[in-house]
């Protein structure tokens, strides 16, 4: 025999559509604060490399991903030229 859907069922669909719903906003608004948190301390530790790149406008996020990128790998050269000089 195949179940049968009850009006308590079809509530309780309708219920949890509404919940994720509403949910929806506040879970991306706390996805958007951690990304723009995280890129906050990426450009304070990035300091004086910032700094000389950075105009009086405020500094678009991709920017301060391709800064990152490239402060990254010149550490990463200096790391491999430092021991290989040892």
């Amino acid at each position: 025999m195949a179940p049968t859907i009850t009006s308590e069922m079809i509530h309780s669909k309708e219920h949890l559509s509404l919940t994720n719903k509403l949910r929806k906003p506040v879970v991306e608004k706390l996805f958007r604060d951690r990304i723009n948190n995280s890129l906050e301390q990426l450009k304070s530790l990035l300091g004086p490399e910032i700094l000389n790149h950075q105009s009086d406008s405020k500094m678009e996020k991709a920017g301060i991903l391709a800064m990152t990128v490239c402060f990254l790998r010149r550490q990463k050269q200096y790391q491999s030229v430092s021991s290989s000089s040892c």
